[in-house]
Formats: structure tokens, sequence, C-alpha cells
């Protein structure tokens, strides 16, 4: 399986730049079950994936 490119992904530049635009919405509902991001988040050193939970209030995986 290829590594997840969550760090580069243009969803998640349009949620950092507009949270409450219809496509920062749509990614932020879509991690809450996307595989690539579990496997991203799992990938995270512990402190890492602490600000990643703090910044978009994730569950923790």
């Amino acid at each position: 399986m290829a590594e997840p490119q969550c760090e580069n992904c243009k969803l998640r530049a349009k949620y950092d730049a507009k949270p409450k635009s219809l496509l920062g919405r749509f990614w932020k509902w879509h991690i809450s079950f996307c595989p690539g991001w579990k496997a991203y988040i799992r990938t995270q050193t512990d402190e890492k994936r602490a600000n990643l939970f703090e910044r978009y209030g994730t569950i923790k995986y």
C-alpha cells in the first residue's frame, strides 16, 4: 500500500485556509472515516499526533 499523502492533500490545505468553506467542511467530515488519514496519524510521533488531534479535533486512532 502506498504511503498516505495527507501532508500534501489539497483538501487539507483548503481546510487550513478556510475551515468553514464547503471543501474545508468536506475534508473534516472525510477524515472521520478515511483509511489513509488513519494510517497517516499512526505514522506520526506522539507529539505531532497530539498537535494534529488538537488542530483538527479528530478522534484518536
